[in-house]
């Protein structure tokens, strides 16, 4: 069985080295997690290693992505010029092992314009599937308006955008995130809890902005099992009823113009529950690489946990296909 795989995270050198040298009150307290163990050399490795990786997964395809906060963190004009050098490292990386890899776009949502402009280019000259963005820039929010011509491009363009966790904004990590100890606030404000409501409430935003009413064709794309918003889908389809501005009920956005990752969260439960609310034609592998590495054992347990043989195959590799233009 084929098997596609997105959520592949990299990190390219001079990205990595900007972000160090950001001062503390402007750095991103995650990237500590992309240090530790051996990850900062998986990330950096979209060669041979990475390909091994793949192998001992039973991954046939991998779409990379640069790794939490990829440019969003930088200073606009220089935000503009790494996300440009990234997008064509990962074109290289492509061209090197175009039977093994894709690649989404890193976009500088810190220019708007820029941005747009960048996601055009990635699609039209280089070959990349989709976009990679995450939903805050600075105290900018991804449903402000400004980004309008960004999703205006992207649903032309038949450019799916995933829209990765980031930590909350300082704020709210004062309000919310801190008091405990400096590691733990850290952990709950990214993977324990923040980082997933922080990117649930960005898709939410854009569907009650309208998003999709002024761009019916745009796709987004959401982690670890939707960012919360399946799990909690009869509430947030309440607000239907108060936002009498929306063409449709939130939950049918939901249905039509999101799809889901398990983001390395392999367990059959989350799988059956993701089913309940949503369609197996919505449902894409990854693995959040390096942050966890299922081995082929793990995987193939994953995949026969789908009983249909249809779906298996569509959330191995078909969905992927059909979504990206892979085939």
């Amino acid at each position: 069985m084929k098997i596609i795989a997105i959520e592949e995270h990299w990190n390219s050198v001079t990205i990595r080295d900007a972000l160090d040298r950001l001062p503390d009150g402007a750095r991103d307290e995650s990237v500590a997690f992309n240090t530790m163990g051996d990850n900062q050399a998986r990330l950096e490795d979209i060669g041979r290693g990475r390909i091994e990786a793949m192998d001992a997964a039973g991954i046939d395809i991998s779409i990379l992505s640069v790794v939490t906060p990829a440019t969003q963190a930088l200073p606009a004009p220089e935000a503009v010029a790494l996300a440009r050098e990234a997008n064509d490292e990962a074109a290289e990386a492509v061209r090197a092992h175009p039977d093994r890899f894709r690649a989404f776009a890193t976009l500088p949502t810190g220019d708007p314009q820029a941005a747009a402009a960048e996601l055009e280019r990635c699609a039209t000259e280089l070959g990349h599937v989709g976009a990679m963005i995450h939903g805050r820039t600075g105290a900018r929010t991804l449903d402000d308006p400004a980004y309008d011509d960004l999703f205006a491009t992207a649903a032309r363009l038949h450019q799916p955008v995933f829209i990765h966790p980031q930590i909350p904004s300082d704020e709210v990590r004062d309000a919310s995130y801190r008091g405990l100890d400096p590691l733990t606030d850290l952990g709950l404000a990214s993977f324990g809890w923040g980082w997933h409501m922080d990117a649930g409430l960005c898709a939410l935003r854009l569907i009650l902005r309208g998003t999709f009413d002024r761009h019916p064709g745009l796709q987004i794309v959401l982690g670890h099992w939707g960012e919360m918003l399946l799990f909690w889908m009869d509430r947030v389809d309440s607000l239907s009823s108060v936002a009498h501005h929306l063409e449709r009920r939130v939950s049918d956005y939901i249905r039509t113009n999101i799809h889901v990752t398990g983001s390395g969260m392999l367990q059959e439960r989350l799988l059956r529950h993701t089913l309940d609310f949503t369609t197996a034609d919505r449902v894409l592998f990854s693995t959040d690489y390096p942050f966890h590495r299922p081995d082929a054992r793990a995987v193939e347990q994953f995949f026969a946990a789908v009983p249909d043989p249809s779906d298996r195959s569509g959330i191995a590799s078909g969905n992927a296909e059909a979504l990206f233009g892979l085939a």
